[in-house]
C-alpha cells in the first residue's frame, strides 16, 4: 500500500530536529539523496512550511521547491514598476490546517459567485477558474500522489474574504493518521535549541 511505503520512507530516512523560534525545524535526507525540510509551529503541531529538493542528474543538489508556506520573494527586482506589479498580482500559496490541505489566493477581489473549482481526477488535480476569465490555476496535491489516494470533489470547498480566496480539501483519514504517527515520531527527536548552538559557537 503506497501509503505505507511513503510512511515507511519517512521513518527511515535521516532526520535532524532544531528548536527555534517557536518552531520545530525538521530535515529529512532520504536514501536517494533528496531532502525535504519542514516547520512545525510548536503551539499547535500545525505544519508551516515544507519544501523539498532532489539530486540533479549530475549529482549536485537541485534547487528548494516550495510546498507548503510562502515562497521567499526573489531578491533581484530590477525596477520599481515590477515591484508595483508584484503587490496587486494574485499570489497562489498553501497554508494547511490540522484537518484540511489549504490553499490561499491573495489579491483577487471577485465575489464569490465568480469562482468555479473543480477536482479533475483523471488529471489528478483541482483546477480554479472564474467567469471573468480573469484568473485560472491547476494544482495538485502532491501528499494524495505519494500516497496513490484518489481526489474526491466531496472533500473540497472555498471561501472568499478580503480580497483571498480560500480553498479546503478534507484530508483523507489515512493521511491524519500518517500525520499523527509522524508528529510522535518528531517529538521523539533531540531537538537542539538556535540558542543553544549560538553558544557552543561563541
Amino acid at each position: 500500500m503506497a501509503v505505507q511505503r511513503w510512511s515507511e520512507l519517512l521513518k527511515s530516512s535521516k532526520k535532524t530536529a532544531l528548536i527555534s523560534d517557536g518552531k520545530r525545524k525538521v530535515h529529512y535526507l532520504f536514501a536517494d539523496g533528496s531532502e525535504m525540510a519542514e516547520e512545525y509551529d510548536m503551539r499547535t503541531d500545525e505544519l508551516v512550511s515544507r519544501q523539498l529538493r532532489s539530486k540533479t542528474k549530475l549529482g549536485g543538489a537541485g534547487q528548494w521547491q516550495v510546498e507548503v508556506g510562502e515562497a521567499k520573494p526573489s531578491a533581484v527586482l530590477s525596477t520599481e514598476t515590477e515591484i508595483k506589479e508584484n503587490i496587486s498580482n494574485p499570489v497562489f500559496m498553501r497554508k494547511d490546517t490540522k484537518a484540511s490541505f489549504q490553499w490561499r489566493v491573495r489579491n483577487i477581489p471577485y465575489p464569490l459567485d465568480t469562482y468555479s473549482i473543480s477536482v479533475e481526477p483523471s488529471e489528478r488535480c483541482c483546477i480554479i477558474r472564474t467567469t471573468n476569465k480573469k484568473y485560472f490555476k491547476k494544482f495538485s496535491i502532491p501528499d494524495l500522489d505519494r500516497c496513490q489516494l484518489p481526489l474526491e470533489s466531496a472533500a473540497l470547498s472555498f471561501s472568499h474574504a478580503n480580497n483571498t480566496l480560500i480553498i479546503s480539501y478534507k484530508k483523507p483519514r489515512e493521511v491524519l493518521t500518517l500525520e499523527q504517527e509522524l508528529m510522535r515520531e518528531l517529538k521523539k527527536l533531540k531537538g537542539t535549541n538556535e540558542g543553544d548552538v549560538d553558544c557552543k559557537t561563541q
